[in-house]
């Protein structure tokens, strides 16, 4: 007699399916092959190094032989930024001498993207120009001079930067952006610049450097002729400068900065630009973008133009403004000229208020008659006077209104 089948099978616990499962988990993790780190490949490594912070990168360079190999990657140094600060004076990190030397040693011929960040201390700024001094077979592009507090660079040796710089100046030979504001460059390390990098630099930023002339820095107009950006004080400015940067053979220029600054204290006489060379710059260059900054107590600023009088003239006479801040204007409201400013203005995009006064009614106005193509708008609360139109309640959601976007007036913090 057979004996008949059953169609039943064992039947597991769900705590015995999940002991099984983890059995069968540990045993194919036994069974896969050890990866070997190490053996990643080179540009998978790379690109892992290139999110890292340096002092991760040289903590992982210890790991073993081929990342140490990635370590090195002239890639990974073409960029690179020197922090120079006294510990005593700054709570800010340094780069470490030791990795200072390592890269003067291996990489200063792969350097390109240079800057030095120092403190107020004269000893950071005389370490940046020790380390400028050695970058003798190098091919810096770029290069920036930065203090961070006041500008140290000015207590170093005038020769002894000068030195420095000069050697950078001479064995780069591609130098395409330099800012070396608040430094003591001069005249003959200019022409230095000019005669070693005239077809490459493209971007001067040089503003409070006191050694140089409106010579010097005709010099590099004259011979750098695609020079798109440069920023200076408004001592250097001359006609015969802007001449130049309007000449046939030079590029259009994109962005002039002046830092209008008196050089004695209590200066109220400065020198004046013709008409006639600003009208040569803008018919050659007409879409520069000038930018004027001015750091003068109020009788030095009259020279220049009264407040009030000059808002009225922009409306008049600038009518491709795109971005006006106005601060310390004293207290006559301001309804009327920006009004003509919104009427006249029609590419203006930014505006910032502070210290000043404007009507409510008056600032909905401006306001209504730009539209929407303010992108941005600044102005602190006390700017704004309430009037019989609009209270402070009310400005915040009309102006919101006609700008199509919720806005607010700045306010001063109170801590």
């Amino acid at each position: 007699m057979k004996q008949k089948r059953t169609g039943l099978c064992p039947t597991f616990t769900s705590h015995e399916q999940e002991v099984k499962r983890q059995k069968h988990a540990r045993s194919s993790f036994q069974q896969m092959p050890i990866q070997d780190w190490g053996n990643l490949p080179h540009h998978v490594v790379l690109q892992i190094f290139q999110h890292l912070s340096l002092v991760d990168r040289a903590r992982a360079s210890s790991v073993c032989r081929c990342w140490n190999d990635v370590f090195h990657t002239p890639d990974l140094w073409r960029k690179f930024e020197f922090e120079l600060n006294q510990p005593a004076t700054s709570y800010l990190r340094s780069t470490h001498p030791d990795l200072i030397q390592q890269i003067i040693k291996k990489h200063a011929q792969h350097l390109q993207y240079v800057s030095f960040k120092v403190d107020s201390c004269t000893e950071s700024a005389e370490a940046a120009c020790d380390i400028l001094s050695q970058l003798v077979n190098c091919t810096i592009k770029t290069l920036g001079l930065i203090s961070t507090a006041r500008p140290s660079f000015m207590d170093v040796s005038q020769s002894h930067f000068v030195s420095a710089l000069t050697v950078v100046f001479v064995n780069s030979k591609s130098l395409s952006s330099i800012k070396i504001d608040g430094t003591p460059v001069d005249d003959p390390s200019l022409k230095v610049l000019v005669a070693n990098n005239s077809d490459t630099l493209k971007l001067l930023k040089m503003s409070s450097c006191p050694h140089v002339s409106p010579a010097g820095i005709l010099c590099v107009a004259d011979q750098c002729h695609g020079l798109r950006e440069l920023a200076l004080n408004y001592h250097l400015l001359s006609d015969e400068l802007l001449l130049a940067l309007s000449s046939e053979k030079h590029v259009h220029l994109e962005h002039l900065r002046i830092d209008v600054v008196s050089e004695n204290p209590g200066q109220t006489h400065f020198h004046t630009i013709k008409r006639s060379s600003w009208e040569a710059l803008v018919r050659h260059s007409p879409k520069v973008n000038i930018v004027m900054y001015f750091f003068l107590y109020k009788e030095e600023f009259e020279p220049f133009f009264f407040s009030k009088e000059m808002l009225g003239r922009i409306g008049l006479h600038c009518p491709r403004l795109v971005e006006l801040v106005v601060c310390a204007n004293g207290l006559e409201p301001l309804d009327e000229e920006l009004i003509q400013i919104a009427e006249r203005c029609k590419s203006l995009t930014a505006i910032g208020l502070g210290e000043c006064e404007v009507t409510c009614s008056g600032f909905v106005e401006f306001v209504k008659m730009c539209g929407g193509r303010l992108t941005q708008l600044s102005i602190m609360e006390e700017v704004l006077i309430p009037d019989s139109s609009f209270n402070m309640e009310q400005i915040h959601s009309e102006v919101s209104k006609h700008l199509g976007r919720i806005w607010f007036p700045d306010m001063m913090p109170t801590w």
